[in-house]
């Protein structure tokens, strides 16, 4: 009965957001109490497990995906991701330019959001197909193809972070598994699949206008040293301060509690923030007054995703406290299948019922929390499977396929045979590679 009950919880999760319309977060919220009385937890504390539940979620949260927030903001705004953009197509060539956009979406994807990253980009997109006379489509799908999958799997992400910390991972090496994972994604659903949609032009016209506003006029562009550095900063540090344990050995505590210190993924976010308003801020010309008004636009930007993180926080919560995490857990570590497709497939079937990749991998993590909390399997990797599975499965309920479909200017039917199909190969490109990952680990 238990086991229906929350069979029923996550199909009412659904419908209220995809059938009823109902904003993520109140659907979450609305669930998780019907679904808290339903379990047996007292009505008198079941206020106290959906503030446990919000507060346990975003207390390690909040600051690493605002912070990287407002360093994806500054990145896009100071033109560094256009510049490290046009500097990746020139050093590829005219050849190689599938690649050279492949690794645009990629550097330009780790510290913005997708959908800020999509828009930024295609405008090069399209200025490219222009001007090699190419389909649009044909060298477009590769840095789209980067840009979700950093989405998906690396932090600072939402989503990845989000999982990291529910699943009390290593955000080091979680990274550093996700950028193995990434590559062979990223190749297979971006250049090669690529080459056979050469021949698909628009069945009508784009809605894209390229635009220039007054602000990337006025203020200095950054060198692309300073665009580089800026953008990867985060994800360097965090790679560094993983290995330096394993590199550099010291038994002083003094020293060991300086490197844990500066080596959180917070206080590595604060030195790129600060790296950030200098060189991509007071130095170009722009006061600190902009600067700061440009970081504000960037909480405003993330505000509900911060939101529908602390909803799943407490679905997730009332799990617990109900006794069906054992409950649960006990089950699916009978079912004869790796947890850890499992967890791609419970992902990529909501995915493809509420459309939002990280709404469905927060639901499937509430599900999947019993299984890595009983130690069953690596929870790094089962990060990184969750969100493999979250790519999967994007069609019509899928406000990126429509982006993506509006902007290129492409039929339903084309859009299914582009986008949606690289969205399938990322995904499982991606669970084959953390499967064999998990073999060579273990």
């Amino acid at each position: 009965m238990t086991i229906i009950l929350i069979v029923i919880s996550i199909c009412l999760l659904i419908l209220c957001i995809t059938y009823f319309k109902i904003n993520a977060f109140l659907s979450f919220l609305l669930v998780s109490i019907l679904s808290g009385l339903c379990l047996g937890i007292a009505p008198d504390q079941l206020v106290g497990t959906v503030e446990k539940g919000i507060a346990g979620v975003m207390g390690s949260l909040t600051l690493i995906i605002v912070l990287g927030a407002m360093l994806g903001k500054i990145v896009a705004e100071s033109g560094a991701a256009e510049i490290i953009a046009v500097q990746m197509v020139r050093l590829m060539g005219e050849k190689y330019l599938q690649w050279g956009l492949m690794l645009t979406g990629f550097v330009v994807g780790i510290p913005l959001f997708y959908g800020v990253g999509f828009v930024l980009l295609v405008p090069l997109i399209f200025s490219i197909s222009y001007r090699y006379k190419l389909p649009a489509v044909y060298i477009g799908l590769p840095m789209l193809a980067a840009l979700s999958v950093t989405h998906g799997f690396i932090p600072p992400h939402p989503s990845p972070v989000a999982l990291v910390a529910l699943f009390h991972a290593d955000m080091g090496l979680t990274l550093i598994y996700g950028l193995l994972i990434t590559f062979p994604a990223i190749v297979l659903g971006g250049p090669i699949f690529g080459r056979r949609l050469r021949n698909m032009l628009p069945s009508q016209e784009s809605i894209f206008q390229q635009e220039k506003t007054v602000d990337q006029q006025v203020y200095k562009q950054p060198a692309v040293g300073t665009s580089l550095v800026v953008a990867l900063l985060p994800v360097l540090l965090i790679i560094l301060f993983t290995l330096i344990p394993y590199i550099y050995h010291t038994d002083d505590a003094n020293v060991q509690r300086w490197l844990k210190f500066i080596g959180s993924t917070t206080v590595v976010m604060v030195i790129a923030i600060a790296l950030a308003t200098y060189l991509l801020g007071s130095k170009l010309g722009r006061s600190m007054v902009k600067v700061m008004s440009i970081y504000e636009s960037a909480v405003k930007d993330i505000a509900m995703i911060l939101l529908i993180i602390a909803g799943s926080g407490v679905f997730k919560q009332v799990m617990e406290d109900s006794g069906v995490s054992l409950l649960l857990a006990n089950t699916l570590q009978q079912l004869p299948i790796s947890p850890l497709l499992l967890a791609w497939l419970i992902t990529a079937v909501i995915r493809g019922c509420v459309g939002s990749a990280t709404v469905a991998a927060l639901t499937a993590a509430g599900v999947l929390l019993p299984i890595v909390t009983a130690g069953k399997v690596d929870p790094n990797l089962m990060v990184l499977a969750i969100g493999a599975g979250s790519l999967m499965f994007s069609h019509v309920n899928d406000a990126g396929f429509w982006l993506f479909k509006e902007y290129f200017g492409l039929s339903v039917k084309d859009t299914l045979f582009s986008w949606s199909i690289m969205e399938a190969i990322v995904s499982i490109v991606g669970l084959v590679a953390v499967l064999l990952l998990q073999i060579i680990l273990y």
